[in-house]
């Protein structure tokens, strides 16, 4: 009987309310909740040291940093995470806030930007942080994850791969299963809005046309999928099949607003992204005229732009 997974992970006995739903919980697999804290920590202090050695950080970056991990944490340390295990309405409202709205804002707040610019440089051990993060940046392997190739079937992956196959409630059934399910949501997103976003050094860097045809790829796949959901007339899934009797739960009528909110969540982000992107190619052009100036007196910036020049005759050599 698959209810036994809910002795290992904590659903509320009350039943869900808006009073109760972002009530802080925390347990021994609440790892993302403890990670959101751990990243805003760091890159505050980040921050303070960056301003402190005279250097400007623009705030909405950080203001951005601390929403992104403002919404991991409202889904994944609160009582939202123990009603998610029970209810597909308030589970598919935390897959889309992991996978549409916190990689968003994590990405505006430019975090490899600001790691690159506030890890010592040099050579030896104080600035093995920062070579390896360049390293990374450069890596065969950080170049494959972020090709749209890869990328946009994996996000269309995570939609119809997870819910549509007996993998979501294999991995619903453990709490470490529920963990990795959990952080591919976000990593997803991450790559996917990565080099849409265009905030950061990253492994490949797309044109602004590239990008707006990036990010309206899955539009049409997320849509569907969400109108596959609510109209479907029998359980998707069987993790939702019996909720505490006490709460008087309709599971297909929850299950069609499952799909409802899918297919709402869509529009969102791509209005969000689309201003994103809008707004850096039209600063760009300025950008780069004020760049260059900056360039010759700062070997900070000259090292980006090499590093993108770099990446640049790269994609021209592989033909994309």
């Amino acid at each position: 009987m698959h209810h036994g997974q809910h002795s290992s992970m904590w659903v509320p006995t009350q039943p869900p309310t808006w009073g109760r739903m972002f009530l802080v919980h925390l347990d021994s697999w609440s790892i993302l909740a403890v990670l959101s804290v751990v990243a805003l920590l760091v890159y505050v202090v980040a921050v303070l040291r960056l301003t402190g050695s005279g250097v400007r950080w623009p705030w909405w970056r950080t203001l951005s940093w601390i929403a992104g991990t403002a919404s991991l944490f409202a889904v994944t340390g609160t009582w939202l995470n123990g009603y998610s295990m029970a209810l597909f309405s308030v589970h598919m409202t935390q897959h889309m806030v992991l996978s549409l709205i916190t990689p968003l804002l994590l990405l505006i707040g430019a975090p490899i930007t600001l790691a690159l610019r506030t890890l010592p440089r040099g050579h030896g051990s104080a600035g093995a942080p920062r070579a390896l993060l360049l390293e990374a940046l450069h890596s065969r392997f950080a170049r494959a994850v972020s090709h749209p190739l890869f990328t946009i079937p994996l996000f269309i992956a995570s939609l119809y791969g997870v819910y549509f196959t007996p993998l979501f409630d294999a991995l619903m059934g453990s709490p470490g299963g529920h963990q990795l399910m959990l952080a591919h949501f976000v990593v997803t997103g991450l790559l996917f809005f990565g080099p849409i976003v265009g905030q950061d050094p990253w492994p490949r860097t797309t044109g602004y046309p590239g990008r707006m045809l990036e990010l309206f790829l899955p539009v049409p796949f997320h849509a569907f999928f969400g109108v596959a959901i609510m109209m479907a007339d029998a359980l998707v899934v069987r993790t939702f099949a019996d909720p505490p009797a006490s709460w008087g739960i309709d599971t297909l009528r929850d299950q069609g607003e499952a799909g409802g909110i899918v297919w709402a969540f869509g529009e969102l982000p791509t209005v969000l992204v689309l201003a994103v992107v809008f707004f850096s190619w039209a600063s760009s052009e300025e950008r780069r005229g004020r760049a260059l100036d900056r360039a010759a007196d700062r070997t900070d910036d000259a090292e980006l732009v090499a590093y993108n020049a770099r990446l640049r005759a790269m994609a021209v050599r592989d033909g994309e």
